[in-house]
Parts: structure tokens; C-alpha cells; sequence
């Protein structure tokens, strides 16, 4: 500034005018003032462009579905550490974004000066997505903003179907239950389906494509793949209706398909007695009580239970009742069995088998029936064996000495 001045104050001695003086007065001040407006440009200039944002990949072209990973340098240019807030703009509602340094998701990034720092910036673009050329920004917070171009390469289609013709089945627990199903893949690109179901506790579900049993499944683009559901129920599952959601996803989207199953529950049946025991004495020609029980070991009632007996020849059973109307899951029924031994039965063991059974189920118990003679016929024994060692006795006697 000083310097201006005596060029001024030495430029009016050579010219010795005031015109002159005056005009080489309002030259320099304009040449002043243009260089102070010089400065102020420049210094604005400067922290305008004190942080760039970098990436080489500002326009790229993907198909629907795509994943596209950037990687971005925030460029700190000043001489003082720079705190930048990063985030995106313009990005399609249904587009999904991440921003990642290093591992981890970031909202903000230090830059010491003079510097740079890499960050990614991952965008899913969507199956279902028109063609065509979308912008968005990434921006470092009243810093530095940097465009971005994805053009799609083609019209983008979101569609998976899980069908079936028969969505619901009803059987006994100790069924196995087949569904057979359809997964289509609409889309423009190869799908990898993961398959899975949301059953009951202890009911076994399994997938299987091309007669294997499989955890996922890979479908072409715009093709159909044929699926085998296999649901098996637990041995003592209640009768009733159970809904088992199974569903098959990927990444993007999910299809499912709702089955329902109907158990009308699981037939079961004992027969024993009270005690176990299945063995009894009985004397020829009498009868003996035996009794029976019924139980239920299934989850469905047994309705009108009917009993038999294979018993010996010329020997008799009856039962009372003759048949049992309805026995509940859980529960029992006691059955008195009359057995009439025949009356020409000699000693020994026979066996007669008791059936009980019903349109579902059936169950035996073998007994054993122990026979004993009556003590009349035992003491008519004794009395001829006596008689005829007497017979013997007195033929000896008499005959003997001859």
C-alpha cells in the first residue's frame, strides 16, 4: 500500500498537474481495488473446493437387481482438519443404500489436512425397477457434492409365485403328508430360493426338488421348478387343524405358501389286566373271572370296541359288556370275561387269546389258563388204583403157591 502511494506522489512531481495527478490517482485505486476483489475470489475459491469428493464411476449401467459398490475419496485440501457429514440425496425410495469405512456404517468422516479418506457407498437397485437413467448425489454436508448416474439397463420384473392345486390334507398322526408344489421365477435373472417352514414344535417338514432333499433351490430366470413338501406330524400330536406356513426367499423378495393340516388323531389300543398278569388256574368244568382292561394309548377316542376269544375245544367265553362304545384318549375300559373250562379237560396248560378291536385298531393278550381235575375225580382215581392193587393182592394170594 505504501508502495502505491509514492508512485502516486512521484508520478504528480513528473507531470506537475493536478489533471494528471488526479488521473494517475483514480488508476492505481482502481487497480488497487481490483485486486483486493482478485484475493476475495480466490480465497472463496479455495474453501469452496478445501474438500473434493472423488470417484472415477459417476455414470454406470446395471440390469434390475443389481448390486453396485462405490468406491468414494473424501479429498481434504486445507491446511485445518475437515469433519464431514456424508449422506445421499436423490436416491429412489425404493432403492437401498450403505455407507461403510472400513467395517463400519458411517455418518460422518475426519480428514486431517491435507489428506484423503476412502469410504464405499453400496446401492441395491430393485428387481422391480422401470428402465432408464437415475441421478442421485452424494454429498459431504455444505462441502463438496458429487453426482451420480445409474442407468438401467432394462425394464426390471418383481415376481415370484409359490403355488399348489392342494393346499390342505387330513390323516391319522401316524401319517406322512405329501404336498406338491410350483416355485415360478418371473424375474430376468436366476433365483436362489431358501426354503423354510414355521411348523409346530416336533413336526418334521423337508423340501425336495428332482427327488432330493434340499435346503434351497435354484431357479432360472422366467422358469417354473416343481417342489415336493413332505410334513410328518409327532406320534402324540391332538387331533385338530394345523396351519405350517412355508416360504421361499432370497434376498429381495419372499413367496408363501400356506398348507394346512388336519389330524384326526392316532389310534391306539391295550388290552391287558389290572395287574400285568396274564395267567390264571381254573378247574375242569368251572368257570373263572378274568378281568380285562382297555386302554386307549392313541390321541383319537376308540368308538365301539368289540371282544373275542380262540379258546380251547368245547370250552366257552363270554364278556360283559360284549362291545364297549367309546373309549377317550387316555382313558380305559373294564371288561369282565367269564371263562368255562370243559369238563373233560385233563391237567395242563391251555391258551386261550383274548381280541380286542375296533375298525382302526386291535390288540390281544394271550392267557394262560392252568387246568386242575376236581378233587371228586381225584379221590375216584385214588379209589380205583386201591382196588385194583387189592385185585392184584388177592389174585396172588390165592393163586400164589400153585
Amino acid at each position: 500500500m505504501l508502495k502505491l502511494v509514492d508512485r502516486i506522489e512521484k508520478s504528480n512531481k513528473i507531470h506537475g498537474g493536478n489533471f494528471m495527478s488526479i488521473r494517475t490517482t483514480f488508476s492505481f485505486l482502481f487497480l488497487l481495488v481490483l485486486t483486493g476483489l482478485t484475493a476475495t475470489n480466490t480465497n472463496a475459491a479455495d474453501e469452496k473446493t478445501s474438500v473434493t469428493l472423488y470417484t472415477p464411476y459417476t455414470e454406470v449401467s446395471v440390469p434390475p437387481g443389481q448390486s453396485i459398490k462405490y468406491s468414494i475419496e473424501l479429498i481434504n485440501n486445507s491446511t485445518e482438519v475437515k469433519d464431514a457429514s456424508i449422506r445421499i440425496t436423490g436416491l429412489p425410495r425404493s432403492w437401498d443404500y450403505s455407507l461403510k469405512s472400513g467395517n463400519y456404517n458411517i455418518e460422518q468422516l475426519a480428514v486431517l489436512p491435507g489428506e484423503k479418506k476412502t469410504f464405499t457407498l453400496d446401492v441395491q437397485v430393485p428387481l422391480k425397477v422401470n428402465k432408464g437413467h437415475y441421478h442421485f448425489n452424494v454429498e459431504a454436508e455444505g462441502e463438496s457434492t458429487l453426482p451420480l448416474t445409474v442407468a438401467v439397463s432394462k425394464q426390471g420384473n418383481f415376481k415370484t409365485e409359490f403355488t399348489t392345486e392342494q393346499d390342505n390334507m387330513s390323516g391319522h398322526s401316524n401319517s406322512s403328508f405329501t404336498f406338491k408344489a410350483n416355485l415360478s421365477n418371473s424375474t430376468d435373472e436366476k433365483q436362489v430360493y431358501a426354503m423354510q417352514a414355521h411348523a409346530p414344535r416336533g413336526w418334521d417338514v423337508t423340501f425336495k426338488a428332482n427327488y432330493k432333499e434340499v435346503a434351497s433351490v435354484n431357479v432360472d430366470e422366467n422358469s417354473t421348478k416343481d417342489i415336493t413338501i413332505e410334513i410328518k406330524p409327532p406320534a402324540q400330536v391332538e387331533a385338530g387343524t394345523y396351519k405350517i406356513p412355508v416360504i421361499a426367499e432370497t434376498s429381495n423378495m419372499t413367496s408363501q405358501l400356506n398348507l394346512s393340516v388336519v389330524i384326526t388323531g392316532s389310534y391306539g389300543m391295550e388290552l391287558t389286566t389290572p395287574t400285568g398278569l396274564l395267567s390264571t388256574k381254573i378247574t375242569a368244568g368251572d368257570e373263572r373271572q378274568v378281568e380285562l382292561v382297555i386302554r386307549n394309548t392313541g390321541s383319537a377316542p376308540l368308538e365301539n370296541v368289540k371282544l373275542s376269544a380262540a379258546k380251547p375245544s368245547d370250552w366257552e367265553v363270554t364278556f360283559d359288556p360284549k362291545a364297549v362304545i367309546r373309549v377317550a384318549p387316555g382313558d380305559k375300559a373294564i371288561v369282565q370275561a367269564t371263562v368255562k373250562a370243559s369238563k373233560n379237560a385233563i391237567a395242563g396248560d391251555y391258551m386261550t387269546k383274548f381280541t380286542a378291536k375296533t375298525p382302526e385298531a386291535t390288540s390281544n393278550a394271550e392267557f394262560r389258563m392252568s387246568v386242575r381235575t376236581p378233587m371228586i375225580l381225584g379221590g375216584v382215581g385214588i379209589l380205583v388204583i386201591l382196588l385194583a392193587l387189592g385185585s392184584v393182592g388177592f389174585l396172588f394170594r390165592k393163586y400164589g403157591r400153585r
